[in-house]
C-alpha cells in the first residue's frame, strides 16, 4: 500500500494546492508536509543565515550545513511517521535535483512511495509568484527546471493550464 506521495515541483508550481486536493479525494487521511514547514519551523535567524538558509534577491535559495542537518532530522522523522501508519504527502523543492531525491531514497527505505513531479512553466510559475507576493521574485523561474534534473518519477503532472484539483485525481488514480 502507498505511504507517501512526494511532490516535488519549483516554487509557485502548484504543490500545496495539489496537495490540499488529495486530502480532499483520497478516501483515508493523509497528512500533508513541506519544506515550508521545516523552514517555518526554523528560528528566524536560520532563514537569513549562510549556515541555514538564504534567499537572495535574484530567488536563488542557499542552504548551508545547519540546513542540512535539521533537513536531515525533518526527512528521518517523516519516513518514521509513514513507517507507523501515517499516509503523508510530502510538498518538495528538490534544489539539488536528483540528489535530493536520493536523500529522501535512502530516508524511505522500505516505503511505499509515489515519486509525482509538478511541472509548470515558468512564466506562468512567476506570474503565481507575484500573485502570491509572499516569495522573492526570480524563485519560480529559477526552480521550474532545476528540480526536476535527473529526478525520476512514478508520475507527472502540469499545472500550467490544469487545476489542482484535476492533477489531484490523476495522482489519487495512481495509489495504491
Amino acid at each position: 500500500m502507498t505511504r507517501m506521495i512526494v511532490l516535488n515541483g519549483g516554487s509557485s508550481s502548484g504543490k500545496s494546492g495539489i496537495a490540499r486536493c488529495l486530502q480532499a479525494v483520497l478516501p483515508d487521511p493523509w497528512l500533508a508536509f513541506g519544506v515550508d514547514t521545516l523552514i517555518q519551523a526554523m528560528p528566524a535567524p536560520m532563514r537569513a543565515s549562510d549556515a541555514g538558509i538564504e534567499f537572495a534577491p535574484d530567488g536563488e535559495v542557499i542552504v548551508g550545513p545547519e540546513f542540512r542537518t535539521l533537513e536531515s532530522a525533518w526527512i528521518e522523522g517523516v519516513a518514521t511517521m509513514a513507517r507507523a501508519g501515517a499516509r503523508i504527502i510530502v510538498d518538495e523543492v528538490f534544489l539539488g535535483g536528483a540528489a535530493s531525491q536520493q536523500r529522501w531514497q535512502k530516508a524511505l527505505d522500505g516505503v511505499r512511495v509515489l515519486w509525482v513531479g509538478v511541472r509548470c512553466e515558468s512564466e506562468v510559475a512567476a506570474a503565481r509568484e507575484i500573485a502570491r507576493g509572499d516569495r522573492v521574485t526570480g524563485m519560480a523561474a529559477s526552480q521550474a527546471d532545476v528540480v526536476h534534473r535527473g529526478v525520476i518519477y512514478d508520475l507527472e503532472v502540469d499545472t500550467t493550464a490544469s487545476e489542482s484539483l484535476e492533477c489531484a485525481r490523476i495522482i489519487a488514480d495512481r495509489i495504491e
